[in-house]
């Protein structure tokens, strides 16, 4: 699906968790520069670390690579 849904849903998914970046950092063990990174710019997770992003922030992966819209 095209990168720039898979981007905003997964900002939009981040950002309405009501976890800081630094706590969603630690629970998949990346940086929190990582995390800004990917609300901010290009940069795409690692599927290993996408699948940790959808379960630990209760997320639907259909929907936030787009394969699904609700």
């Amino acid at each position: 699906m095209e990168e720039n849904i898979i981007k905003k849903r997964l900002g939009e998914e981040i950002k309405n968790s009501g976890l800081t970046t630094i706590e969603i950092a630690k629970r998949i063990n990346v940086s929190p520069e990582m995390i800004t990174q990917y609300k901010t710019t290009k940069k795409l997770p690692k599927l290993d670390t996408f699948a940790k992003l959808c379960k630990e922030l209760d997320l639907d992966a259909n929907y936030i690579l787009g394969i699904k819209n609700d």
